[in-house]
């Protein structure tokens, strides 16, 4: 029989009258029927909240006096669910019908797969689909230098990707996480770090994730569309505190998840992508110096969460140091069961 686990699709929106009502419409209209939807609106100023008036009778929406953060919102939003799984939404992604069927699939290969993804492709703003497909994403991955980056991303989608994998982890664009590891790697009840507020918060959880012993799935069935805007070429292009939150994440990724010897081994690395990083700060993005300011207000509490993480963790130097490479990193995952295989198949739109 079909899976009909509940899922929860928690969505954040923030100006997003662009995007959300052909977002919303791609999730409603998924042929998975078992799904609560929660928006949380952080305080738009554009036409988003008469948008998600129109789907109140449908999904549950929260709105928010006060931009808290794109962190704090999803676990406002996680915090309001009671799916077995929950499947994180960008406002600008749009779904293949067979979406969530093909990820809840992908999730019951093994019982510690935590966390989901699929393939996502690029698309114009204007919900457009070029000529050429191009890949977003098909999880991240991280480098010695501790960039996370999104595996195949602007490659052109020739057939490749078509097999599970496993993966470092999942793009919070259109991620899928089990409930018990949600439960399992929250720190104080925050399964995003609200200090992250916006940037590189999945790829926190991501690391965590890993260094508490759970598994990221790779399906090529579940397909969807991301209107991509943050991509290393185009730094400059983005507004200066997109850039500081990009700075500050990069360093309390590290003071929270780093481990002795995973430094050890990219120290050379670690340290030169470090001294352009801050040179930067130095000598041009004078606006992300602030960045710095915030870690050595908050050290104590970030301090904190390491010491809770470190405590927990369940893997070993080796493991987690094979994850880190200049190359893409992924894994076999063991073969689907055959009735997996057919209904992930079958749900593919």
């Amino acid at each position: 029989m079909a899976f009909n686990d509940l899922v929860s699709v928690t969505i954040v929106t923030y100006n997003s009258e662009r995007y959300i009502r052909k977002c919303l419409e791609s999730v409603l209209a998924q042929n998975y029927p078992n799904k609560e939807v929660i928006i949380v609106d952080n305080a738009s100023a554009d036409g988003t909240v008469a948008i998600l008036r129109e789907f109140e009778d449908r999904c549950l929406v929260v709105y928010n006096r006060e931009n808290i953060g794109f962190a704090a919102a999803q676990n406002q939003a996680i915090g309001l669910s009671s799916g077995r799984w929950v499947l994180t939404l960008n406002p600008d992604v749009l779904l293949s019908p067979g979406f969530i069927q093909a990820m809840v699939a992908a999730g019951h290969i093994h019982p510690r797969i935590g966390s989901v993804c699929g393939k996502l492709l690029t698309m114009s703003a204007s919900f457009e689909l070029p000529e050429r497909p191009l890949v977003d994403s098909t999880g991240i991955y991280f480098t010695p230098m501790l960039r996370h980056l999104d595996r195949g991303s602007q490659q052109v989608d020739n057939g490749h990707f078509l097999h599970y994998e496993y993966v470092f982890g999942a793009s919070a664009a259109a991620a899928l996480y089990r409930r018990e590891m949600i439960e399992d790697v929250s720190i104080n009840g925050e399964f995003f770090d609200p200090d992250f507020f916006v940037y590189r918060e999945d790829a926190d959880v991501a690391w965590r994730a890993q260094l508490l012993g759970w598994r990221c799935i790779y399906t090529p069935h579940a397909r969807g569309y991301h209107v991509r805007k943050v991509l290393p070429g185009n730094r400059r292009a983005l507004p200066p505190v997109i850039n500081m939150h990009s700075v500050k994440n990069r360093f309390l990724m590290r003071i929270k998840n780093m481990t002795g010897d995973l430094y050890l081994r990219n120290f050379f690395s670690i340290t030169a992508r470090d001294l352009m990083v801050i040179g930067c700060c130095l000598l041009r993005e004078h606006s992300s110096l602030k960045a710095f300011w915030y870690l050595a207000k908050h050290w104590r509490r970030v301090w904190a969460k390491r010491r809770e993480i470190m405590k927990r963790r369940r893997v070993n130097d080796e493991y987690l140091a094979g994850w880190f490479r200049y190359l893409p990193v992924s894994r076999p995952a063991p073969n689907a069961r055959p009735q997996v295989m057919a209904r992930s198949r079958a749900a593919r739109g």
